[in-house]
C-alpha cells in the first residue's frame, strides 16, 4: 500500500465518486471547546464512505473478473458500495450479510441488484462463506478493509480531507475517524502523512468493540471478545486487518472510544445543528469530538461522519429523545 494507489485510485473515481464537505456549527464549536469540522461521507453514493473503497476495487478488475462477478461480505454499508460500483460497471454481486444488520441496508443492496446471502453472525462465519462462494462460483472477493484497492479508495477520503483543512486554514489537527478494521482509517492516515502531515489520523471506536485502540496500545493484533452487543453495527469488527493494522500502528495517534450513548447523542446534534442524518456507527469519531475533547489536541478537530444508513424508526427515537443544544 502506498500514496501512488490512492493517487490512482482518485483518478478512477473521478465523475464517480461525491466530493463530500466539511461542515460546521457554532453551537457544536461551543460544546466541544475548539472548532469542529465534520467531514459528511455520510452524503456519499450510498450513504457511506464504503462506495469509495467499493468503487476503487470493482474498477480496478479486468474486463474478465468483472464479468465473471464480485462477493463482499458486510453488515450494509460496504454492500452497497460494492453492489453499486458493481451494477454501474456491468459485474455481478453477490453479498453475504448478517441476518441482523439493519433491515433498511438489506433492503438497499437488494435493491442495487445485488444477490444477498444471511447469515448468523453469531455462530457462522462470514470470510469461510465469502471464500466458499467466491471458490465456487469463480467470483472475485473484495473484503470490507483488508483489501489494498479498497484501502486505496479509502484513502481518496484523506485527499479531500487534506486539501478541504488547507483550505480553512488548518494544518494542525486531530482527524477522527470512526473505524472498524480500519481501512478507512488506514488509508486516511496515509493520504495524510503525505498530503497534510500536521493532521493526525485517529481511530475511534464503541465501548466494547475496540480492538484497534488496544491494538495500538498494545503493539500487536488484539480481538473483541463478542462478535455483536453494540448499536454501532456498521464498525464492529472482530479485529484489525492484518494490512491495515501495520499501517494504522505506523501512523496514527491513539485511539478513543466512546460510549453507544455518546453515538446516539452525536446524531442528534448532527441532525439539529448540520442537518445531516448519520447512523450510530457514522457517529462515533463525532460523540469522541464533543464528549471526550480532553483526548484531542489542538485549537481545531475533523471528524469523519462515515454514514446515514440508520433504520428510520431508530433515527426518530434518537431525535425525539436527545434534543439538540
Amino acid at each position: 500500500m502506498n500514496i501512488d494507489m490512492i493517487r490512482a485510485a482518485a483518478l478512477r473515481a473521478r465523475g464517480h465518486v461525491r466530493q463530500t464537505p466539511l461542515l460546521s456549527s457554532p453551537a457544536l464549536d461551543a460544546l466541544a471547546g475548539r472548532r469542529v469540522l465534520v467531514k459528511a461521507e455520510c452524503l456519499q453514493h450510498t450513504g457511506s464512505f464504503k462506495f469509495r473503497g467499493g468503487w476503487a476495487a470493482v474498477s480496478a478488475l479486468t474486463d474478465a473478473q468483472r464479468g465473471a462477478g464480485v462477493i463482499a461480505y458486510s453488515s450494509g454499508n460496504h454492500a452497497q458500495g460494492v453492489a453499486l460500483a458493481a451494477r454501474t460497471l456491468g459485474a455481478p454481486a453477490v453479498i453475504v450479510m448478517p441476518a441482523n444488520a439493519p433491515a433498511v441496508k438489506i433492503a438497499n443492496t437488494r435493491a442495487l441488484g445485488a444477490e444477498v446471502i444471511l447469515y448468523d453472525r453469531a455462530t457462522e462465519d462470514r470470510d469461510a462463506i465469502g471464500q466458499a462462494q467466491a471458490q465456487a462460483r469463480g467470483l472475485t472477493l473484495i473484503k470490507p478493509y483488508d483489501e489494498p484497492e479498497v484501502i486505496a479508495g479509502q484513502g481518496t477520503c484523506g485527499l479531500e480531507i487534506a486539501a478541504q483543512a488547507a483550505e480553512e486554514g488548518i494544518t494542525q489537527a486531530d482527524v477522527l475517524i470512526c473505524c472498524g478494521g480500519g481501512g478507512l482509517t488506514g488509508g486516511i492516515a496515509l493520504a495524510l502523512q503525505d498530503g497534510a502531515p500536521g493532521l493526525r489520523a485517529r481511530p475511534c471506536e464503541p465501548a466494547g468493540f475496540d480492538d484497534v485502540t488496544r491494538s495500538l496500545a498494545a503493539g500487536t493484533i488484539q480481538r473483541n471478545a463478542q462478535a455483536e452487543g453494540s448499536i454501532c453495527d456498521a464498525i464492529v469488527t472482530p479485529q484489525p486487518g492484518d494490512l491495515t493494522f501495520p499501517i494504522m500502528r505506523d501512523r496514527c495517534g491513539p485511539g478513543i472510544v466512546v460510549t453507544d450513548d455518546d453515538c446516539l447523542r452525536a446524531m442528534a446534534l448532527a441532525f439539529h445543528h448540520l442537518r445531516i442524518v448519520v447512523e450510530p456507527g457514522g457517529a462515533v469519531a463525532l460523540a469522541a469530538a464533543l464528549f471526550h475533547p480532553h483526548t484531542v489536541q489542538g485549537d481545531a478537530v475533523i471528524a469523519v461522519a462515515t454514514g446515514g444508513n440508520v433504520d428510520p424508526a431508530l433515527f426518530a427515537r434518537v431525535i425525539g429523545t436527545y434534543p439538540g443544544l
